[in-house]
């Protein structure tokens, strides 16, 4: 394969979707593999629909994840601006081209009067009015008015936009990497507008324009934009330039495999379809993303890769760049992928289990510290070692372990009435007594201490680690108890064990 240059071109009309960060993420990998280019665009020619924060969001959320482009509004290139708002003279030039050639025409009509034609059209009963070629010659544009009069009108500053001009009578067929070959009749496009009257191009042309000034080699994105690839292709043939590579890709479809996932969904089902929080503040809500849900960056890159894709093989864990060195379009899916938030949680607790414990620790901290709770790193790096197989996301961690700060407030009063005689008392007093005294206050001296003492008094580890475990924690249920015992802290264990052996007194 040549070296690809390829694109992600988002709209920062909000934040981004997890299905714009998989098309972002296959971009990036195709680049990567082949040794091509990956660069971001924004487009942002739609001025109503523009979302103060939007672009910095996404430029965030890609950094987070690793995909960080090569070319960008903020890191510049060679074949900028990569801001659509600042190419208005490149599409006006464009434009002009294709007027030139006839493959489009100024339209005069206002909006009144293209309401009053639908309103006409109902009436005799069709409810599908389009401005194509079988209306456009009862419309008030440059193909019906004499030139003269067309010239008076772009002279006196009336305002108008620009259509492209499509026939009738037309297959448009096109190759697709994932769908293969697909065809859509010119009849059902409709003459499209390409400027719109504020002097911006509309998605369709600034695309085409900027894909081939930009030497854009595959065009990857949603499935969502197949309908609008042929008049793309019309686009391209009326410049005279040759189109590049497409592949749309699935959609990710909702949890039960029903209909395209949507944050709204998300919400509702309590997971998050972004990879950052959220904050919409026109409607004043706040949407979770996956880093503030607990999620390490690499695990949801590998999650959402497989998202519509398949290495062809029974691996399943790939870094960054594992993924890009096997990346290939001919295995990606053609058929809508589920959103599987459990596979998602898997691949995040597999992540957090590879990830050392070290490199953990100032994110247990935060996570502490977040409940009110600061800790140094060096407890953060031993919870984090006790914690990371029996945790799926980061908050888990103290939701799990909030005993290595807090003292239990309630006992596990089952086991307690099983396991627990009266007449213990004095015996497990002992064991406080000599774990109180113990000079190293580490999991070993701990379980050689507490092995010793139960030797002496003829106890099994089932009558007496239950009760060691309930009085720290409060549950049977955690990680080894003597490491546990050791995080929690000599004097703070030994007191526990002493309220724990009043209390259970009183639990029969």
């Amino acid at each position: 394969m040549i070296q690809p240059r390829v694109r992600f071109a988002p709209s920062p009309t909000g934040a981004l979707h997890i299905g714009g960060l998989r098309t972002a993420l296959y971009n990036y990998l195709l680049a990567r593999r082949h040794g091509g280019t990956f660069l971001l665009r924004i487009e942002d020619t739609d001025q109503k629909r523009y979302v103060e924060g939007a672009e910095a969001y996404i430029v965030q959320a890609l950094e987070w994840c690793g995909i960080v482009p090569d070319e960008s509004p903020q890191k510049g290139g060679n074949y900028g601006p990569y801001r659509q708002s600042e190419r208005r003279d490149i599409y006006q030039r464009h434009v002009q081209m294709l007027l030139d050639n006839g493959s489009a025409y100024y339209a005069f009509d206002t909006e009144e009067e293209l309401d009053a034609r639908r309103d006409a059209e109902m009436a005799a009963g069709n409810h599908n009015f389009r401005y194509d070629a079988s209306t456009r010659g009862q419309m008030r544009n440059s193909l019906t008015l004499p030139a003269a009069e067309t010239e008076a009108l772009l002279a006196a500053g009336t305002p108008y936009v620009v259509r492209f001009r499509i026939d009738a009578g037309e297959t448009v067929t096109f190759t697709d990497v994932v769908r293969e070959e697909v065809s859509f009749q010119s009849a059902e496009l409709g003459d499209q507008v390409i400027l719109k009257a504020d002097g911006l191009p509309t998605y369709h042309l600034a695309n085409v324009v900027d894909d081939h000034l930009m030497e854009i080699t595959h065009v990857i994105r949603g499935e969502e934009w197949l309908s609008s690839t042929p008049l793309h292709v019309l686009l391209y043939r009326a410049f005279g330039w040759q189109p590049p590579v497409f592949a749309h890709l699935p959609l990710l479809l909702n949890p039960n495999g029903k209909g395209k996932l949507s944050k709204r969904k998300g919400a509702d089902l309590g997971f998050p379809v972004f990879p950052l929080e959220w904050h919409d503040r026109e409607k004043n809500e706040v949407f979770a993303g996956f880093r503030e849900s607990g999620f390490l960056p690499g695990a949801l890159v590998n999650f959402i890769a497989f998202l519509g894709w398949n290495p062809g093989t029974e691996q399943e864990i790939f870094s960054l760049e594992e993924l890009a060195a096997v990346f290939s379009l001919d295995r990606i899916n053609k058929s809508g992928a589920r959103f599987d938030i459990e596979k998602g949680q898997w691949f995040n607790q597999q992540y957090l289990i590879a990830t050392a414990d070290a490199e953990l620790a100032p994110l247990v901290a935060d996570v502490f510290a977040q409940h009110g709770h600061p800790i140094p790193l060096e407890k953060a790096t031993a919870i984090a070692g006790l914690l990371k197989e029996r945790v799926h996301e980061l908050p888990d961690f103290f939701h799990q372990g909030q005993y290595f700060v807090l003292a239990p407030r309630q006992y596990e009063e089952a086991t307690i009435r099983k396991k627990w005689n009266p007449a213990q008392a004095p015996t497990f007093e002992v064991l406080a007594v000599e774990l109180e005294q113990l000079p190293d206050w580490t999991a070993t001296s701990i379980k050689a201490a507490t092995v010793a003492f139960m030797d002496r008094h003829g106890l099994g580890f089932g009558g007496v680690l239950p009760i060691l475990r309930i009085a720290a924690s409060g549950s049977t249920q955690g990680p080894d108890a003597f490491g546990m015992l050791a995080v929690i802290g000599q004097e703070e264990s030994v007191r526990r064990l002493r309220v724990g052996i009043s209390a259970f007194n009183g639990i029969q």
